[in-house]
């Protein structure tokens, strides 16, 4: 099996569709939100009883408005520059691969910890998308807040910092910056297997 065998090239707006679906199903959380929640959110003692398809639906299940439009956003921003470059059918592998091994990595470590909880967000993807774009385009200028010029490189890893400091200190409770980190360190895993290239070298081409 090639594992870098490439796909045929096409564009066809998948990051729109993927945003379309997160907006329906929010919807579906705000008029019945105990019950959409409970099927779709990765809670491992459900995972435990058989409910497997919660690793993939937790990526399109969010825990409030702003939880949803900021993923959104990113996923916009970041996402529909990346499928452009990637093409549509390894963009497709990649945020789905990204974002459900996360959710597997981070199952194992809540189960291993004797942790319960309700896991839900596209972050883990969205996290390993910033990668991407950082990787893809190196030279590219992000406005972080509307304000703060930084390149993209510095962007996604400035970020990926933020997280692990949370993720020590524990002053973001309530956030799954474990899953944050997953995402983006699957990213880079993918990039080195499917790809052969480095995301550290691609960043400084923009050095």
């Amino acid at each position: 099996m090639n594992l870098r065998k490439p796909f045929r090239y096409s564009f066809n707006n998948a990051v729109l569709y993927l945003i379309g679906i997160n907006l329906f199903i929010f919807l579906m959380q705000y008029l019945s939100r105990d019950v959409v929640t409970y099927y779709l959110a990765l809670i491992p003692s459900r995972v435990l009883s058989g409910w497997a398809w919660q690793f993939i639906t937790y990526m399109f299940a969010h825990g409030s408005v702003s939880h949803i439009l900021f993923n959104m956003l990113a996923l916009f921003i970041f996402g529909r520059q990346v499928e452009n470059g990637m093409g549509t059918k390894e963009f497709l592998l990649y945020y789905f691969s990204t974002g459900v091994l996360a959710g597997v990595f981070s199952f194992i470590v809540y189960t291993a910890a004797g942790v319960n909880v309700a896991l839900l967000g596209a972050s883990g993807a969205i996290f390993a998308v910033q990668l991407a774009y950082a990787a893809l385009f190196p030279r590219a200028i992000i406005y972080v807040w509307g304000i703060l010029p930084l390149r993209a490189p510095v962007m996604a890893l400035g970020f990926t910092t933020l997280e692990v400091f949370f993720s020590i200190t524990g002053l973001q409770n309530g956030v799954a910056h474990l899953t944050h980190l997953a995402g983006f360190g699957l990213g880079w895993i993918y990039f080195l297997v499917r790809f052969g290239r480095n995301p550290w070298k691609m960043f400084k081409r923009g050095a």
